[in-house]
């Protein structure tokens, strides 16, 4: 694979209006803070509204959290679209079954994103050894950051039975559509600390450009 490219990150809910369209562009803004040009955060919907923008209430929290709602339209999940994906973040674990449904090669590269997150969080606490030297020259340092994402999935699952919540709901975002604004505010509650823990990992193991000699 292509380690030149960024790495490409789908986030996936039901009609992708509400909770995927949120986490796409809060993961692009702040991952683009942490590593320029080093990913590429898109969405889908299992039963895609489609071109229909996202709700109003999910572009303000979009807006609170400082990304940019704008020129999104809903689009279908299908097997083209899961096609050199990286790493595939469904807002339930129910969705996570209808990707592997369309692509069963995506089995270790997909998981809900609260349940990821909480990965990150145990690696994070643990791999303080193996944050070492991320130093890499110009040429090589889009590759290295590519390279370790590309084998994060499987770092994650390693860790999984650290990170089991108590309750096989807190791996879900609840749906908001078509109810009041609390439940949006849940949503954002839930959604929220697993973005600042995707980003918080994104930050501590970027790779810090040098020289060959390791010289920043």
């Amino acid at each position: 694979m292509d380690t030149s490219a960024p790495v490409k990150i789908l986030t996936v809910c039901t009609g992708n209006i509400c909770r995927s369209p949120v986490a796409e562009r809060l993961l692009q803004a702040g991952l683009d803070q942490a590593v320029p040009g080093g990913f590429q955060v898109a969405s889908a919907g299992t039963r895609a509204m489609v071109g229909e923008p996202m709700q109003p209430i999910s572009a303000d929290i979009v807006r609170t959290f400082g990304g940019d709602p704008e020129g999104f339209a809903a689009r279908q999940l299908t097997p083209t679209l899961l096609r050199g994906v990286d790493l595939v973040l469904t807002m339930t674990s129910g969705h996570r079954g209808e990707v592997l449904q369309l692509d069963a090669s995506l089995l270790k590269r997909t998981f809900t994103i609260r349940e990821f997150a909480r990965m990150l969080d145990v690696l994070d606490q643990r791999d303080t050894s193996e944050s070492g030297d991320n130093t890499a020259d110009d040429d090589g340092w889009l590759a290295a950051h590519t390279a370790r994402w590309r084998g994060l999935p499987a770092r994650a699952a390693g860790v999984r039975h650290l990170s089991l919540p108590a309750d096989p709901a807190e791996n879900d975002i609840v749906d908001p559509y078509r109810r009041p604004p609390e439940v949006y505010r849940q949503m954002e509650d839930q959604l929220a600390p697993a973005i600042v823990s995707i980003l918080r990992h994104a930050r501590l193991n970027s790779p810090v450009r040098g020289d060959a000699t390791g010289t920043p």
